[in-house]
């Protein structure tokens, strides 16, 4: 019995495994069948689905529309055609074939293009993004917002927009790698180089220093390149001298020519460290007498700050009468209204900056253009002259900057107009010459003095005018001016010599402005810059010299090794021979230059030019030249050159770390392309003008208008 039901649980869990092995089959063959890939390509666009009915359907991934696809019985030759036609599928682009495309033309007129080759690429759009962010200062955090990825996904869905974190990357590899670039390009050519350098501060108040190169390279074409943004720990001459020492053995720049800087007296100090450091290096020429620039926009915008003091109750009621009108809406329409009646056209009135003494000036242009307008709102409106009658001015004691006492501003007189009429056309001379000394896209050293001839002699004219306002002015202007040009002992010879150095003008021209400006002084003077100049060339002539007679016995001495003959003395003394700074009666090439006729001076004339298709007849005297010529007279930009106070970094960099605030701030040096500073005022005009034409039309102004 018992043997029996052995055998039969036996049979049992036979039976068992049996059905257990069966069940794992089908299992495994049915997981088969489902998980069986999908051949067709028309999956990679397609989702499969089954509706409510067991239906099998193909769901278009983009435009969401429903295809049988029971493969059995339909086939996917339907989707397949879809795919085709879908306007919402991305096309599928060979990135291997190259398409026609049209690119704006550089330089050219507005819709000229050229036709290039195309085709996508991955890493290029990654720079071009770079690119954008670094030029128009944009954070990192934009590529990750949602109005940029729908725009990228319309502009070219292949793109795969990187992170933030790969952004910032990436301006990294690309600051090293166009670092790299300008570095063996000064490695290779080992001319000297002028620096200017200037202070900046962020909203944290940490102090920046910002150094920039100038330069002019072989085909004499003038550069300019900010190489260093680095934190300071003070503004101590020494620490900023450390600072500059430490950028320039980085970049490999142990030639300086030239540094200019503003006029704080820890610049003096650093300069004169600066002049120490380059003494140890051997590359400080006639013991760095001229090493030290002072900057000439800044020196003028004190001088201009001086003179506006004396007319500050003409220009406060102007500046009082601007601001009420701009407070409100209702009196700025009003305002229009009284533009319409007096056939002028409608822009804003512009508030001037403290600081800032061209928006002065700007504001009482604005402000004389719309005189008319301005008197007839005044008669509309009493506020405004109940405005002025109890508004205070302050009134500075003296030379000083501490306030004497608070009187009435008062109304706005005819005798106001008046002054501020000659106040602006005088203020006019100093805004345009700011601007052309500020440019660093053109050489400025040529005019340095000339035009310091220019402003001595208005100021000079002034101050006997029968103008009682103008006369003041020019007096307190011309002893700020006198601090800095009075006593041409203390001038750096490189204010001349640059003059000399254009051949428009040579010595001709430099004789007649010292006479003028220094009276019987103005030979001494000129002697004193004629020896300098004769000792810089030489300079100049035996080093280049030098260089030549060692690559020539150089060669020498490899073709023949085998003869132990000293023949070096012979090939110096035959340099300096040919080269007519060792010989007895033979002039040398600064004495041929200066005893040729001056060049006629055109509109159009280009100084450079004129030296690289005459740099083959003086060719050491041509070197002299790229390097004097390539000095910068301002320290600031165009932009930064009208402001008393320092120049600030903006919340977005502020926030960023050091190291990454240099590559920015260096990148969008170095990318930029634009020929033409931003003109604010030029832009708010054409603006309005859009908005007046639109008005015309009943269109409210977009973006495509813009």
């Amino acid at each position: 019995m018992s043997q029996d039901t052995r055998v039969d649980k036996v049979i049992a869990e036979s039976v068992a495994s049996d059905s257990n092995v069966v069940n794992q089959n089908s299992i495994v063959e049915s997981k088969a069948k489902k998980e069986r890939r999908k051949r067709s390509v028309a999956w990679n666009h397609f989702t499969s689905a089954v509706d409510s009915e067991g239906i099998k359907k193909g769901v278009c991934n983009y435009c969401k529309k429903e295809y049988l696809a029971d493969t059995k019985e339909h086939g996917t030759t339907a989707m397949l055609g879809h795919i085709r036609k879908c306007k919402k599928i991305p096309c599928n682009v060979d990135t291997r074939q190259s398409k026609i495309a049209f690119q704006s033309v550089t330089g050219g007129n507005k819709g000229d293009v050229s036709i290039v080759s195309w085709k996508f690429d991955q890493e290029e759009c990654r720079k071009a993004l770079c690119r954008m962010i670094i030029l128009d200062e944009l954070p990192f955090r934009f590529v990750e917002k949602e109005g940029f990825k729908q725009f990228m996904k319309v502009v070219q869905p292949l793109f795969r927009i990187p992170s933030r974190t790969t952004v910032t990357r990436d301006c990294f590899d690309l600051f090293d790698e166009e670092k790299n670039k300008m570095r063996s390009i000064f490695k290779e050519t080992q001319q000297r180089v002028c620096i200017t350098t200037d202070t900046w501060t962020s909203v944290q108040r940490i102090n920046y220093m910002c150094i920039t190169a100038h330069w002019i390279d072989k085909n004499w074409t003038l550069h300019k390149r900010v190489i260093n943004f680095c934190p300071i720990s003070s503004h101590r001459g020494e620490d900023l001298a450390k600072g500059i020492v430490k950028c320039l053995h980085e970049w490999g720049l142990h030639r300086i020519f030239t540094v200019t800087v503003d006029n704080a007296s820890s610049n003096s100090v650093c300069v004169a460290e600066l002049s120490k450091q380059l003494t140890k290096w051997g590359t400080n020429l006639l013991g760095g007498k001229h090493l030290h620039v002072r900057c000439m926009a800044h020196i003028i915008n004190l001088v201009v700050q001086d003179g506006i003091k004396e007319a500050n109750i003409s220009i406060e009621r102007i500046r009082q009468a601007v601001r009420y009108i701009r407070q409100s809406p209702a009196r700025w329409k009003n305002f229009q209204e009284c533009c319409v009646d007096e056939n002028l056209a409608k822009k804003s009135l512009c508030l001037d900056v403290p600081t800032r003494w061209n928006s002065t000036y700007l504001m009482l242009n604005r402000a004389i253009e719309y005189e008319g307008a301005i008197l007839a709102y005044a008669d509309r409106d009493i506020g405004l002259a109940h405005h002025l009658e109890f508004g205070h001015i302050c009134v500075c004691d003296g030379d000083s900057d501490i306030v004497d006492e608070e009187q009435p501003v008062g109304s706005l007189l005819c005798s106001d107009w008046d002054s501020i009429k000659r106040i602006a056309k005088f203020l006019e001379l100093f805004f345009k010459l700011t601007l052309k000394v500020s440019g660093s896209l053109y050489i400025t050293s040529n005019i340095h003095f000339l035009e310091i001839c220019q402003v001595g002699f208005c100021l000079s004219k002034l101050i006997s005018s029968d103008d009682i306002v103008l006369a003041q002015m020019a007096t307190n202007m011309k002893k700020k001016f006198e601090k800095y040009w009075g006593d041409p002992t203390k001038m750096n010879k490189m204010l001349f010599i640059p003059c000399v150095l254009d051949p428009r003008h040579k010595f001709t021209t430099l004789s007649f402005a010292l006479k003028k400006m220094f009276g019987d002084n103005g030979a001494t003077i000129e002697k004193d810059v004629r020896e300098y100049m004769k000792s810089l060339f030489n300079e100049y002539s035996s080093s280049a010299s030098k260089d030549k007679c060692g690559k020539l016995s150089s060669e020498v001495e490899a073709s023949s090794s085998s003869y132990m003959v000293d023949i070096g003395d012979f090939y110096e003394e035959l340099s300096r021979h040919t080269s007519g700074s060792g010989a007895g009666n033979s002039k040398s090439e600064l004495d041929k230059y200066l005893a040729e006729d001056t060049e006629v001076g055109t509109s159009d004339f280009n100084v450079l030019l004129w030296w690289k298709y005459n740099s083959a007849r003086f060719p050491f005297l041509s070197e002299m030249a790229r390097d004097i010529l390539a000095i910068p007279i301002s320290s600031v930009a165009s932009e930064c050159a009208f402001s008393t106070g320092g120049r600030v970094l903006d919340s977005f960099r502020s926030s960023l770390t050091s190291k990454l605030v240099e590559a920015l701030v260096c990148l969008q040096d170095w990318l930029r392309s634009e020929s033409q500073p931003i003109s604010i005022e030029e832009d708010l005009d054409s603006l309005e003008q859009l908005e007046q034409d639109l008005a015309k039309v009943g269109k409210e102004p977009s973006i495509d208008d813009i």
